[in-house]
């Protein structure tokens, strides 16, 4: 099914998602992530952790772009509105990597933000400065797109 967004002026296909399909997808990228964080442990700077992040996707072969540059057309007009995300999956999973002591409303502000633009029903918050990336450094986010996904079937 062929979707148009409204914030990008741009047409994209969802390639039947489901939520099951999303499910499946933020347990293999948080997999991913784990063993980045067992490999580094906390406190490193997050560019280091998105190098690495990026070559576990690559090697699990995960479809990604990195530091996606978002898109945006308004009324007509392309804008550079210099927004990136870190990770961008398969075209329907955000992922956004921290390294800091706490996330804050303005974080989850830019993952929705990122969500909304790109029309992406789901995105995953990543805070590698935690002890246990499992239990304490990861959060999902789902958006009207999302509920309005078939649970499951052909």
């Amino acid at each position: 099914m062929w979707h148009f967004c409204a914030f990008c002026g741009l047409n994209f296909h969802n390639y039947g998602v489901k939520k099951t399909n999303l499910k499946d997808l933020t347990y293999k990228v948080t997999g991913a992530a784990i063993e980045v964080h067992k490999r580094l442990g906390p406190r490193l700077l997050e560019s280091v952790y998105h190098k690495c992040l990026a070559k576990e996707l690559e090697l699990r072969k995960i479809s990604f772009k990195s530091e996606y540059k978002i898109p945006y057309n308004y009324k007509g007009f392309d804008l550079d509105i210099e927004l990136r995300c870190d990770f961008l999956i398969d075209d329907v999973l955000v992922v956004e990597l921290k390294a800091i002591e706490s996330i804050l409303p303005v974080h989850e502000a830019q993952i929705l933000t990122y969500m909304k633009l790109l029309e992406v029903p789901k995105g995953l918050m990543l805070n590698f400065n935690v002890e246990n990336l499992y239990y304490d450094g990861q959060k999902t986010y789902v958006n009207q797109i999302f509920q309005n996904l078939p649970e499951m079937g052909v």
